[in-house]
């Protein structure tokens, strides 16, 4: 029941900033249309949908990061949290009262992402449904570490580390605008070993139907949302205790 009423209370704030929800949801749909755009226009297939959609999805997941980390550190540097500590809360319900309402958002954006590539020519099939599954760890993994900074950063430290540092990293090493292998190298590897290329590349495999393999990206994508969430969780019982 406290989780339940705090994560009513998170969404309401959610809905109180339509501004940057609207920037999260809409930006991934900018970038596919731009990208559908500059594909029509050159002789190459560069930015074929089947392998940007998911790519894209991957790379918007990262402004969510930014949007849980405000959300947390703005609570943190008024009031509420002061107040919300005179209850029976404990560090799991601000975690998950923070966590469930994002969610939702999370899963919305890389459905709208796919529903506009359907538009723009993405042929339909129930892969699409399974590749968003697929990108579900990474979804937590964004938004437990958005948690995670906001519960352990000031707002202005959180949004230089979730928006400059994180979205930056997931723009390069997600492999939504280009093959990683083109580049090769320690680039590449580095890239494999992070959860950005992997989700994309999971996204890439179940859509195209080519599953093998495919159990390598999902257990890393997995592991690192297992982590970001455990430390996020553990993060938010502090929560409990700062003055």
């Amino acid at each position: 029941m406290r989780v339940w009423i705090f994560g009513q209370r998170t969404a309401k704030e959610i809905l109180r900033d339509p501004l940057s929800l609207g920037f999260g949801l809409g930006f991934p749909i900018i970038l596919l249309l731009l990208m559908t755009m500059i594909q029509r226009n050159i002789p190459v297939s560069l930015f074929e949908l089947a392998q940007l959609t998911p790519g894209i999805t991957t790379f918007g997941l990262s402004f969510l990061c930014l949007f849980s980390a405000t959300l947390v550190a703005k609570d943190r540097s008024g009031s509420l949290i002061a107040r919300l500590r005179a209850t029976p809360m404990t560090g799991s319900d601000f975690f998950l009262g923070y966590l469930l309402p994002l969610l939702p958002i999370a899963i919305g954006q890389m459905a709208i992402s796919y529903a506009v590539a359907l538009l723009l020519g993405l042929a339909w099939t129930p892969r699409i449904l399974a590749a968003i599954a697929v990108q579900l760890p990474m979804a937590v993994c964004f938004l437990s570490l958005g948690l995670l900074c906001g519960c352990l950063l000031t707002e202005r430290q959180a949004t230089s580390i979730c928006g400059a540092l994180l979205t930056n990293l997931s723009a390069w090493l997600s492999g939504a605008w280009f093959d990683l292998k083109l580049v090769g190298g320690a680039f590449e590897r580095v890239a494999f070993l992070l959860p950005f290329a992997n989700a994309t590349e999971a996204g890439r495999m179940v859509l195209s139907g080519e599953t093998t393999g495919l159990a390598k990206p999902l257990l890393i994508i997995c592991l690192y949302g297992l982590a970001a969430f455990l430390a996020a969780a553990l993060a938010a019982r502090r929560l409990e205790h700062l003055p």
